[in-house]
C-alpha cells in the first residue's frame, strides 16, 4: 500500500504549484511528450486519442450545419499577407518563413500556415462567381505554426493541430447568421461534451481577431482561476474579400464582394480539459471525450483468478456491444491497489471492480471517479448502471466546473477593488468598461488581466468605467489569462 501512496505523491499539488502539477500530469498520465524543437510535442496515443474524440464529435456537428471538409496548403506565398495590412500586422511577429528549397533561393517567401484566411481567400475569389455559388461553408482539419515565445504543452505550442471554417455568403446578414451560429455549436459542445461551462460573449476592439469586423468567443475558467479562449467565430465583413477579389453576381445581375466567416478550436482543448477537471490525483476526463471510459479490474487469489477473468471477458463484450469505450486490465504483475491509483491518475471516469464474492452474489462494483463512490449492482442490471453512471458522472463534473467558476466570478467597480481581489483570490471580475484603449490597456498594465469578452448575458450590468469612473459603454469580464 506504501508504493500505492507514493505513485500518486509524484504528482505536485494543485495548492502547491499549479504550473508544476499540469506538467506532472500530462507526463504521468502519458498524455504526450517533449520533442526536439522548441515549443513542439509529440501527442502520445492517450493524448491523441481525446483530440480524435474532439475531432470526431465537431465533425459531426459541421456536417450537420451543412459544411463540408476541404485541405488547404501548408505554405502560404508573401505577397497574399501583403493584401490584409491589419491581418499581417496581427500575425506578423508569429510568422515563421521558407526561404530557400531544394538548394536554391526562393523568389518569394513562403510563411508556414499561422491560419488560413489569405489561403483560402484567394481560392474562393476563383470559386465563387454567382450567388448560386453561395453559401460556401467550409471547413479544413490541419495543423498550423506560431512561433510563440513562451510555450506550455497543449495551451501554447508553436506547432498545434485546430480546424479552422471559412464560409462566404451573399450579405452581412446571412454571414452574421454563420458567425453566431458556430458560436453555439462551440459553446453546446465545450458545455455538453467536454462538460466545460463557458461564458459566451464579443470581444473588444483591441481582443479581437487580426482583420475581422467582431470576433466573439467562448471563455472558461481554469482551476488556477486564468481563462482560456476556449473557442472563437469572427465575421469578417468584406475585409478579405475586397482583399483578395471575392466577388459574385447578384440576382440583380451586379457584381458584389462577398461577406466572409472563419472559426475555430483548437487542441488548446486538452489543455483546459485537464486544467478545469483535474485534482491532486491527476486527470479526471468527463465520459464523452475518455480514450477508456470504463477500466475493468478482476480481482482476488489465484485459484479464483481463471473464473473471474472469464466473467470480466463476458461482461467487456457487453459494454463493447452498447458502444462503451472499456479495456480490462488482468495482469498479474500489478496489485489490485496499484492499478486503482493509475487508473484514477488517467482519469478513466468508471472503475469496474469484480472478485470471487461479486460472482457468488452476481453483482459487479461501480465506482466513479469523479465522486470516488462506490455502487454494488446486479450484473443483469450492468451496462445501464454503467450507461446511467457515465450520464451522472458529465453532469457532476459540469456542476462542479460551473460551482468553482462562480465563487471565483465576481463584479467590481474599481481596479482597486480588482487588484485586491486578485491578490486574494483567484479568477475572473465582471465591470464596466468606457470603451476606451487606454483604460483597457490601464487594467492590463495594472493587473496582468485583460478583457475576455463582453458577455451577452452578465449577472449585473455595470454603470460606470472601473479604471476612469466614467459612464460604461459595456459590461466586461476581465482576467489573466494563457
Amino acid at each position: 500500500m506504501s508504493n500505492d501512496k507514493q505513485f500518486v505523491k509524484e504528482i505536485t499539488p494543485q495548492g502547491e504549484d499549479f504550473s508544476r502539477w499540469y506538467i506532472d500530469v500530462i507526463k504521468k498520465a502519458d498524455l504526450m511528450s517533449y520533442s526536439p524543437v522548441r515549443g513542439c510535442i509529440v501527442f502520445k496515443p492517450d493524448g491523441y486519442e481525446i483530440w480524435e474524440n474532439i475531432q470526431r464529435e465537431l465533425d459531426s456537428k459541421f456536417k450537420e450545419t451543412g459544411h463540408r471538409n476541404a485541405y488547404f496548403p501548408l505554405f502560404i506565398p508573401e505577397s497574399f499577407f501583403q493584401k490584409e495590412k491589419e491581418h499581417v500586422e496581427g500575425f506578423n511577429p508569429e510568422l515563421p518563413w521558407v526561404t530557400e528549397a531544394g538548394g536554391e533561393k526562393l523568389e518569394e517567401r513562403l510563411a508556414i500556415r499561422p491560419t488560413s484566411e489569405t489561403m483560402i481567400g484567394h481560392m474562393y475569389s476563383e470559386w465563387i462567381n454567382s450567388y448560386r455559388d453561395l453559401p460556401l461553408l467550409i471547413n479544413q482539419w490541419a495543423n498550423v505554426v506560431r512561433w510563440e515565445k513562451r510555450t506550455l504543452p497543449f495551451l501554447r505550442t508553436t506547432e498545434f493541430l485546430w480546424q479552422e471554417g471559412h464560409t462566404a455568403h451573399e450579405d452581412e446578414q446571412d454571414a452574421r447568421r454563420e458567425t453566431m451560429q458556430m458560436l453555439e455549436v462551440y459553446r453546446q459542445f465545450a458545455e455538453e461534451f467536454l462538460a466545460i461551462p463557458v461564458i459566451v460573449g464579443q470581444k473588444t476592439p483591441s481582443e479581437k481577431f487580426a482583420g475581422a469586423i467582431d470576433t466573439f468567443s467562448i471563455e472558461a475558467m481554469m482551476k488556477d482561476g486564468k481563462a482560456v479562449q476556449a473557442g472563437t467565430s469572427h465575421y469578417l465583413g468584406t475585409n478579405f474579400a475586397v482583399a483578395f477579389d471575392i466577388k459574385f453576381l447578384d440576382r440583380e445581375n451586379q457584381h458584389q464582394f462577398a461577406h466572409t466567416t472563419s472559426w475555430g478550436v483548437s487542441t488548446r482543448l486538452i489543455g483546459a480539459l485537464i486544467m478545469v477537471h483535474g485534482d491532486d490525483r491527476g486527470l479526471a476526463l468527463p465520459p464523452k471525450v475518455a480514450p477508456t471510459q470504463v477500466i475493468m479490474i478482476p480481482i482476488g487469489p489465484p485459484k479464483t483468478r481463471e473464473q473471474v477473468i472469464g466473467r470480466v471477458d463476458e461482461l467487456y463484450a457487453e459494454l463493447k456491444k452498447a458502444g462503451v469505450r472499456v479495456k480490462v486490465d488482468d495482469r498479474a504483475d500489478q496489485s489490485p491497489g496499484w492499478k486503482f491509483n493509475e487508473y484514477e491518475m488517467r482519469g478513466v471516469p468508471i472503475r469496474v471492480e469484480l472478485g470471487p464474492r461479486d460472482m457468488e452474489n452476481g453483482q459487479v462494483v461501480l465506482v466513479s471517479r469523479v465522486s470516488g463512490e462506490k455502487k454494488i449492482v446486479q450484473q443483469a442490471d450492468f451496462v445501464q448502471e454503467v450507461q446511467n453512471l457515465l450520464a451522472e458522472i458529465h453532469q457532476q463534473m459540469y456542476d462542479k466546473a460551473k460551482q468553482f467558476r462562480d465563487e471565483h466570478y465576481i463584479a467590481v467597480d474599481s481596479i482597486e477593488e480588482f487588484k485586491t481581489f486578485l491578490e486574494t483570490k483567484r479568477g475572473f471580475a465582471l465591470a464596466g468598461w468606457c470603451g476606451s484603449n487606454a483604460c483597457e490597456e490601464h487594467v492590463k498594465q495594472e493587473t496582468g488581466a485583460t478583457s475576455r469578452n463582453i458577455p451577452f448575458t452578465p449577472s449585473e450590468t455595470k454603470s460606470t468605467c472601473l479604471v476612469c469612473g466614467e459612464a460604461a459603454k459595456h459590461t466586461v469580464v476581465f482576467g489573466r489569462s494563457y
